[in-house]
């Protein structure tokens, strides 16, 4: 089985512009098309509560694709829990991947926050990252992988750029 994380940052590393959630108002288009191919070629999607809160207006369930919501209190979502499409767990990110395996998923997408971010990499558990990154500064607000202490060593695949504004696509594989 294949983990990929994706994210889009500013050049200064931000996931989100200031205090504000998600990335709907400032990822380029370029970026949401990549962000939609991805999703279509993955199994499974693994998000936090808070960009699930974000994202789920745009998110179309399917019974191909599974989409597991990490969150302290999984019972708080029982009620929008749809077997096989939409899932909320506290589990670790390792027993969602152990899981996950044993059921046959071949492709993971981790499309989380910098928490969700840094407790699958700091587990040892992304082999992949694509991040776009946006021609934009914002000095304040999240970073794409949560204040923890680890080291990965990353080997750039790919640089393309996606459009005239210079949004770049970047494509590494994680070096355990």
């Amino acid at each position: 089985m294949r983990t990929i994380l994706a994210a889009v940052v500013s050049v200064d590393g931000k996931i989100t512009r200031g205090s504000r959630s998600g990335t709907s108002e400032w990822a380029s288009v370029a970026d949401k098309k990549y962000f939609a191919r991805l999703i279509q070629e993955s199994d499974a999607i693994v998000m936090g509560s808070q960009t699930y809160a974000t994202a789920k207006k745009y998110m179309k369930l399917s019974p191909e694709r599974l989409r597991i919501i990490l969150t302290r209190n999984p019972q708080k979502y029982r009620k929008y829990e749809i077997p096989g499409q939409l899932e909320f767990s506290n589990d670790s990110p390792r027993a969602i991947i152990r899981r996950l395996s044993r059921q046959k998923y071949k492709r993971v997408l981790v499309a989380g926050g910098g928490e969700i971010n840094a407790l699958f990499l700091k587990a040892n558990l992304i082999q992949h990252i694509c991040l776009t990154v946006e021609p934009k500064i914002f000095g304040t607000g999240k970073n794409i992988v949560h204040p923890v202490k680890m080291i990965k060593n990353l080997k750039l695949i790919s640089v393309r750029r996606l459009n005239r504004q210079g949004t770049l696509l970047s494509r590494y594989d994680v070096i355990q």
